[in-house]
This record gives structure tokens, sequence and C-alpha cells, in this order.
């Protein structure tokens, strides 16, 4: 399962509830290809949504295996939670339907695991949060991955979760200032909590945060979802 130059290429696939991006990453994890971007096809059903990212690997030139990030709780290749998609993904095995449609193996994770993946240092305890559709997480020890931790649709303040406060149509209801202050609170509530090394915020509306950050805290650009594709096959070097 390698190239001319003995090289391994995996197709990196981020799924949102906006949008569904693409590229091509060799075995150090580097892109290789541009990324490549459709709107999330509504509803966002497990069909229409497999057909926008077979349409964008047709696009991407030749791979050898297929990583994804879901937005919800995978297990073993099976989507569990949707909330920002579709019921029917609830229970649906992406990974052997994937593989089935594009005849290259495939391995899925949560979308905010993957995108941990893509910035920790693999230091002690990392935390990664993502904002965009909703509120996304992932945490890591030393590296290591505590799977779907979802803490987005854990209770925040005033009676909500922090997805509720901090999704992107609450952003556009109570804009941009408001959003801040709000993000700032739940950066002060989440050290507390996990009392991390480091947080790392990521996300399609990471680009709209606007307070000053504290030492350990940094934003990480909306490509390290994908670049953290890699990480999936590490223990498979070919």
């Amino acid at each position: 399962m390698v190239d001319e130059n003995g090289s391994v290429r995996t197709l990196s696939v981020d799924i949102g509830g906006s949008g569904v991006k693409a590229m091509v990453l060799d075995i150090t994890g580097n892109p290789l290809t541009e990324r490549a971007r459709v709107d999330t096809p509504q509803p966002a059903k497990p069909e229409v949504v497999i057909n926008a990212i077979t349409v964008l690997a047709a696009a991407q030139g030749d791979f050898h295996r297929i990583s994804v990030g879901f937005p919800g709780v995978v297990r073993c290749g099976v989507t569990e939670t949707a909330v920002n998609l579709h019921p029917d993904w609830i229970g649906f095995d992406l990974e052997t339907v994937l593989s089935n449609r594009l005849n290259k193996p495939v391995r899925v994770i949560n979308d905010a695991d993957m995108q941990g993946f893509g910035a920790i240092a693999g230091k002690g305890v990392e935390l990664v949060v993502t904002l965009g559709t909703g509120f996304g997480s992932a945490l890591f020890v030393d590296g290591k991955l505590v799977p779907n931790m979802e803490m987005g649709h854990h209770p925040f303040r005033k009676g909500e979760t922090y997805e509720e406060q901090l999704r992107r149509a609450e952003l556009e209801k109570i804009g941009e200032k408001r959003w801040n202050r709000r993000l700032e609170k739940a950066i002060a509530s989440l050290q507390r909590l996990f009392n991390y090394d480091y947080l790392y915020i990521g996300g399609g509306e990471a680009v709209k945060v606007n307070i000053q950050l504290p030492l350990n805290v940094k934003l990480i650009p909306n490509v390290t979802g994908l670049l953290g594709g890699i990480a999936l096959w590490r223990d498979q070097k070919s």
C-alpha cells in the first residue's frame, strides 16, 4: 500500500455541520494537496454526506487509506450520536460503508479528537475545544486520547450547556462581544475542571475569538482538523 516514492498517502476528511473538507497527507502528516470543501448537504443524512465525500475524494488524486473526523461519538467505526447532522447517523457503520464505497481502508474518530491529534504536543494534560456549528472537545494525557468526551453537552451556565451558549447560531444571535465574554467564562471554568497544561481552541469560529488569552491557551487553524488524520494510522506504517 505505497506509491512509487514508498510513501503512504492518507485522505483526511473532516465532516462538519456546515462543511465537509478533505486533503491528502503524506506519511508524516504533511499536506500533499490543497484543502477542498463542499457545503454539508441538508438534510445531512448518511447517504448524501458519503456522496459529498466521494466527490471530494475523486478530486484529491491517489490515496491508500482514509481518516474521517465525525461530529459525534464514534465507537468501532459506528457513529452513535450526531446532534448537528441527522438522526439517521445514530448506529450507522460509517467505517464499513465508506470503505466499501471507496474500496480503501477507513478509520473514523470524533472530529475534535482528530483535530486534537493535529494540535497537541503530547505532554501533560491537553484539552482541545472546537467552536463551530457545535462545541467539540477532546482530552489527551501525555498524548493518549480519552475518547468520546462530549464536553459540549455538559452544563455550563444559566441552565445551558457549553454548546448551547457558544455554538455558531448563538454567536450570530448575541454578537461577537457577548460571545467572547462567554468564551472567557468557559475557559476559566474548563481550567478549574481539568487543570490542563494547555488548551487549544480551533474550529471555524476560532477566528472570531477576540479576548486576551491566558499563556497556556492557544488558537489553532481550522486545517488542524485534517492534519490530525495521520494519527489514526500511527500503529500501522503501511
